[in-house]
């Protein structure tokens, strides 16, 4: 057909069509709005492009669910979907949508694990922020035998193994993946320890007592110190008498152990038994856990609290005594 025909019958029906197509296709990948309306949008973890499509539709982020599956896959990221929570408004054309949801820069909420943290505390944290439903939802993920068996730790819990540090969780993300992702980053940081055991049993016991050393150090440059001391306990076989480990068996820490919360009959209580108690009763940081595996030497059997948190060592129990005395009637 000559360029005559074109002017006397028009453009061609195919390229009508095309035409059509097109100017279909721009005004359904356009905004739907202007911008006001934001939402919080969730990419579900193993979501997929009809579900994906379908919810920003009912969220009346796109126009046009055809249109958006055809720009996904012109784009090539139908594919690339990424779990997480993004901040998307209507606004937004649907190439801008697809950026957002296939880049993975999604919401993160920041979370600190304070040092000396147990898991019951570390749980009502997590839940708090809204990661978990509860503290024994949080608890039965710590407590998942495949999770224990992959890092290799032997006990029944991750308690002491959830680093304490600050994190950057991105919203929606899966819950067993936060406990791996505190638990990886145990390992990280105990790889820069000298000496540390890679012995799964002997780790524990390490663990075990930099998490009772963290809950009774109030000073960074006391913990080798204090270490040392519950060692030289250990060596002779004298209970360590670590008020901790007596808090530990309650619901949440007290301010004050009285003489009748000595006499409970746990194997956590270390004035009734000799030993280290079965686990962990926190998470301890990096200096507490370096203190357990790198103690200081000393001769020091005993140490008291003074009221600024430091504490009074004594090698013998009448100084110990005399200690207790002038310091314990202060407070």
């Amino acid at each position: 057909m000559n360029y005559k025909v074109y002017l006397k019958f028009g453009l061609p029906p195919l390229l009508l069509l095309l035409l059509g197509a097109f100017t279909w296709f721009y005004a359904q990948t356009g905004s739907t709005g202007d911008g006001e309306s934001k939402v919080e949008f969730i990419v579900p973890s193993g979501a997929g492009l009809i579900s994906v499509t379908n919810h920003l539709y009912r969220e009346k982020l796109i126009k046009s669910r055809t249109a958006f599956r055809a720009m996904m896959r012109l784009k090539g990221k139908s594919d690339e979907l990424k779990r997480g929570l993004y901040n998307l408004d209507n606004g937004m054309s649907a190439s801008e949508i697809i950026d957002a949801i296939t880049s993975g820069q999604t919401k993160t909420v920041k979370i600190t694990i304070p040092e000396g943290y147990n898991n019951r505390q570390i749980g009502d944290l997590l839940t708090e922020k809204g990661f978990f439903t509860s503290r024994k939802e949080f608890l039965t993920h710590a407590e998942n035998p495949a999770l224990l068996t992959r890092f290799q730790i032997p006990a029944k819990t991750t308690e002491g193994y959830l680093f304490p540090e600050t994190y950057y969780i991105p919203v929606g993300y899966p819950k067993k993946a936060i406990i791996s992702m505190m638990v990886k980053q145990f390992f990280k940081k105990t790889a820069k320890i000298k000496n540390f055991p890679e012995n799964p049993r002997a780790r524990h016991q390490k663990v075990i007592l930099a998490s009772i050393v963290e809950r009774e150090a109030k000073l960074k440059e006391e913990r080798a110190l204090i270490a040392g001391v519950f060692a030289n306990r250990l060596s002779i076989g004298q209970p360590l008498e670590s008020c901790a480990t007596i808090q530990y068996l309650f619901e949440k820490p007290r301010k004050r152990i009285y003489y009748q919360d000595l006499e409970i009959e746990s194997p956590y209580n270390t004035y009734k038994h000799k030993g280290m108690p079965p686990g962990p009763i926190a998470s301890p940081g990096y200096e507490a856990l370096n203190a357990a595996v790198n103690p200081e030497a000393t001769e020091y059997k005993y140490f008291v609290v003074r009221g600024d948190g430091s504490h009074v060592f004594s090698k013998t129990f009448r100084e110990h005594n005399r200690a207790k005395n002038e310091y314990l009637t202060r407070r």
